[in-house]
């Protein structure tokens, strides 16, 4: 009797270290991952001094000079040296967090999705074990999270170094809250609108596959959306409204719209009258009106255009796949 001796097959080997969609994203994207990090690491630190250090020489400064009425002083309405240095701070971060959703786009088009479909990176991967659908999804989830985390980061530190020094800006009338790039980076519209030109970059790649003009095509598209947002914003909350009848009314803040107001109600354009005297009775004028948008508002309006655009963000999204399920096909 002939014993059968029975060779057992040995169990596939595990992966060392770690592995995955996402682990593949972030070596292939190292260094735009090193970038990235960096560059929070830098902004947070510039932003820290200026909250602490840069804040407190910029206030002695200010009273040293004799200033710190609470109102504005024509002898005051410049700042020295530590104000200068406060202030770039301040500005070239609030600069950044405007700008990035443009660069997103451009790095997104270009490096994330033009550059892997034009020279067959993509294809590859989805000949093997990876659906399309779940590369795009890793491909869009993993830098949506860092953006979020660092961008979350530096509006909160630009958040706080600007409301330290807010009174300054105010007695100088320099830099107030509704500026474009102060209000961007001190709220969630900064992190709404970077993921906005992360959607729309990736959506540029899929169309153009090639990394060029969809780098092009995407920081474009970005730009006009957002730009297209900001001449939103105004509108984006009921104004309140401002009288007064013997001139332009007095108001700290957004001005959407004002004019002059005649007996009826009715509101029309201010008359150059030129100090003419009776000119304004002859016109029927009884006030002026100012509708405008106070410091209270600054979060409603923030949040409508971070709705707003992140709505715009998941729409381009589902273009996304939606393109992608029709030149792949469906799933098998």
């Amino acid at each position: 009797m002939t014993a059968v001796s029975v060779r057992a097959t040995p169990a596939p080997a595990r992966l060392r270290g770690p592995h995955g969609l996402v682990w593949l994203t972030l070596r292939v994207h190292r260094t735009a991952l090193l970038f990235w990090s960096a560059l929070v690491a830098v902004f947070a630190g510039a932003l820290l001094w200026a909250y602490g250090p840069g804040h407190d020489a910029a206030r002695t400064e200010y009273v040293e000079s004799g200033c710190g009425s609470g109102r504005p002083n024509l002898g005051c309405d410049m700042g020295g040296p530590a104000f200068d240095r406060y202030d770039y701070a301040i500005g070239v971060s609030g600069a950044l967090l405007a700008a990035l959703p443009l660069l997103v786009a451009a790095w997104a088009g270009a490096a994330l999705i033009g550059r892997e479909l034009e020279h067959g990176t993509a294809q590859l991967a989805w000949a093997q074990s990876v659906s399309p659908a779940r590369w795009l999804a890793a491909k869009l989830a993993v830098p949506a999270a860092l953006l979020a985390a660092g961008t979350l980061t530096l509006t909160l530190l630009h958040r706080l170094a600007w409301t330290e020094g807010e009174d300054l800006y105010r007695n100088w009338g320099y830099r107030v809250w509704h500026d474009d790039t102060v209000f961007v980076a001190n709220g969630t519209t900064a992190t709404a609108h970077a993921l906005l030109g992360l959607a729309l970059g990736a959506l540029a790649g899929l169309v153009l596959r090639r990394a060029l003009p969809a780098l092009a095509v995407g920081a474009l598209a970005a730009l006009a959306v957002i730009n297209r947002l900001g001449a939103w914003r105004p509108r984006l909350w009921p104004t309140e409204t401002a009288f007064a009848a013997d001139d332009y009314p007095e108001t700290v803040g957004m001005i959407v719209e004002g004019g002059a107001v005649t007996s009826t109600g009715a509101r029309v354009p201010i008359p150059d009258c030129a100090g003419e005297p009776g000119c304004l009775t002859a016109r029927d004028i009884t006030g002026f009106y100012a509708d405008h948008h106070p410091a209270s508002h600054f979060w409603p309006l923030h949040l409508v255009e971070a709705g707003i655009a992140l709505a715009l963000a998941a729409l381009a999204v589902t273009a996304a796949f939606v393109l992608l399920r029709h030149r792949t096909g469906p799933p098998a």
